[in-house]
């Protein structure tokens, strides 16, 4: 059974975050390009090129592509084939994860929610999140990273529906909170949304939706027709890149799903920004490491 390098998970989980402030996974730039491709408004033509150029002068100059470095998230994927100290595990994440603020430096977004005293290094209470969950078939462990600014992460809605609201309740509600957030959030959004479970499991499905790549559709043909569905009615609303007006709102849906009770139905909607950041790291149980988004 492989053993974990606890110091290998440091600087990997450092080399996340900044993976994910400076390198637009292929899938969002391919997103954006379409968009431009169909987007018949000069004006919203003209947002979504300045945006595109953005991307490649942060990749030419080694640069954050926005200054917001977000909420520091990580979610651990764990296999059977290593041998894991669970507290060590989550230390060294949040070592990494101050090490990435600190060197480059990055802005710190963190603060107490009461006195609002500016933490230095994007850690505090319960600060990065880190999430972990097993999988049998993984051979060592899986990081994923995500810095979720706040643009974004306001745009959070919850909601207990009944039963019998069905999918148009469902559909109806997330039509709601995305004309309610308007430009807000820095759209086009990729809109995650979780439906089911409790509430608080809905809302961490909603953003578990963030991290699928954009273009992969639910592997449920009924899911993903109504992602189609959702994403086709939100860029008829005609709010467009930075909400002056546009046919791309959204560059995607994401829906994620869990069994509930019978007598409720929880449907939380959780939006991203146009970057849509991330990035993600396989370290084998042999030691190797392999990035990716």
């Amino acid at each position: 059974m492989g053993q974990i390098d606890y110091g290998q998970v440091q600087r990997t989980a450092s080399d996340l975050y900044v993976r994910a402030l400076k390198l637009i996974p292929p899938d969002v730039t391919a997103a954006i390009e379409r968009a431009l491709e169909h987007e018949t408004k000069s004006g919203a033509r003209d947002i979504l090129q300045t945006i595109l150029k953005n991307v490649r002068v942060a990749l030419d100059r080694n640069l954050m592509v926005c200054q917001d470095t977000g909420i520091p998230i990580y979610k651990v994927k764990i296999g059977s084939n290593v041998s894991v100290d669970g507290t060590k595990l989550e230390a060294a994440i949040r070592a990494g994860c101050a090490d990435a603020c600190v060197t480059h430096p990055f802005r710190s977004s963190i603060c107490d929610p009461l006195t609002r005293q500016n933490r230095p290094d994007s850690t505090g209470d319960h600060i990065p999140v880190v999430d972990f969950s097993f999988a049998a078939d993984l051979d060592g462990i899986e990081i994923r990273m995500m810095p979720k600014g706040s643009g974004s992460e306001n745009m959070t809605w919850m909601k207990m529906l009944l039963p019998a609201d069905g999918v148009k309740g469902v559909k109806k509600f997330v039509l709601d909170c995305v004309l309610r957030a308007g430009g807000q959030g820095c759209t086009p959004s990729l809109i995650g949304i979780g439906v089911g479970g409790t509430a608080e499991l809905a809302v961490k499905l909603a953003k578990e939706a963030l991290f699928r790549p954009i273009g992969r559709p639910h592997p449920d043909e009924r899911i993903a027709a109504l992602e189609r569905e959702l994403l086709d009615a939100i860029n008829r609303s005609g709010i467009g890149p930075m909400g002056l007006g546009g046919d791309t709102t959204s560059l995607g849906v994401h829906i994620e799903t869990a069994d509930t009770h019978i007598t409720m139905n929880p449907v939380a909607v959780n939006s991203q920004c146009w970057r849509s950041e991330r990035a993600s790291a396989h370290m084998y149980a042999d030691g190797r490491i392999e990035f990716g988004y």
